[in-house]
């Protein structure tokens, strides 16, 4: 439980470290990050409170409700856009927050707001507990899938070797549980293309020297493609939602990424 806490303390340290990082160097990202700052550290409340209060799997989503939506709502009041927190208050006074959580954690469609909600007090519960995420995974899913619980992937990575001759392997995030796993980097993490003439990369080399886009022909699917070779402080998550000018580099050729961000680019 300790070595567990630990972790916690240094995903999430590195995370809000990035994000502030980021947020006063990038003007564009800005808006996005300081909401994401306090996010962090209600996220952060969360996954302690899921190790020292672990909840059995069908009381996951009240958990949630009860543990960790209560902080996210008030950082989306507090920090959000104008919209946002009229969309907040009203989920707040009219809404079945136990069922946004629990079609959030099924995989149903949702609306932009409830996604939101859902995913930023869910997912560091999943996070913290590996167990609890895996009883969310259907009997048969492909290695484009979490193996963990099933979920879709939000962002790849490459990480650093520490070897200069060594190519590290390309690692899959997902955007349910955070877990990682590897898929070849010749394959389409989406539908499982696997000729390279139909998965153009593009990218913005002087603004992004370590992010790139992976895009897909075939399904007109894409997603961030993180390289920590590139840039060794680069932290996946928060380097993803900073990258707004390649979303819309994706979105005028046509391509929808497999999962929205948190912040729901």
């Amino acid at each position: 439980m300790t070595a567990l806490v630990a972790d916690g303390v240094t995903i999430y340290g590195e995370r809000r470290e990035r994000a502030r990082e980021l947020g006063a160097r990038l003007d564009f990202a800005e808006q996005t990050l300081q909401l994401y700052l306090p996010l962090v550290d209600a996220q952060e409340r969360a996954f302690e409170r899921a190790l020292a209060t672990p909840p059995a799997a069908d009381d996951l989503a009240s958990f949630v409700v009860r543990d960790a939506l209560p902080a996210v709502m008030e950082v989306a009041v507090a920090a959000g856009t104008e919209r946002l927190r009229e969309a907040v208050l009203l989920r707040f006074h009219d809404g079945d927050l136990e069922g946004i959580v629990e079609a959030w954690l099924a995989g149903e469609d949702q609306d932009g707001t409830d996604v939101f909600l859902a995913r930023a007090s869910a997912s560091p519960v999943l996070e913290a507990l590996p167990d609890i995420a895996a009883t969310l995974r259907m009997s048969e899913i492909d290695d484009r899938h979490c193996p963990r619980c099933g979920g879709l992937p939000q962002l790849a990575v490459f990480g650093e070797t520490g070897e200069a001759l060594l190519t590290s392997p390309r690692k899959l995030v997902c955007s349910r549980c955070a877990n990682e796993w590897v898929l070849s980097r010749m394959t389409c993490a989406s539908c499982g293309e696997t000729s390279g003439a139909k998965m153009p990369i593009l990218s913005d080399v002087e603004l992004f020297p370590h992010l790139r886009i992976d895009a897909c022909e075939i399904c007109r699917r894409y997603l961030i493609t993180v390289d920590r070779r590139k840039d060794s402080r680069a932290v996946a998550i928060v380097d993803e939602l900073a990258a707004l000018p390649l979303d819309l580099i994706a979105a005028e050729r046509g391509y929808t990424k497999i999962v929205r961000n948190l912040m729901g680019f």
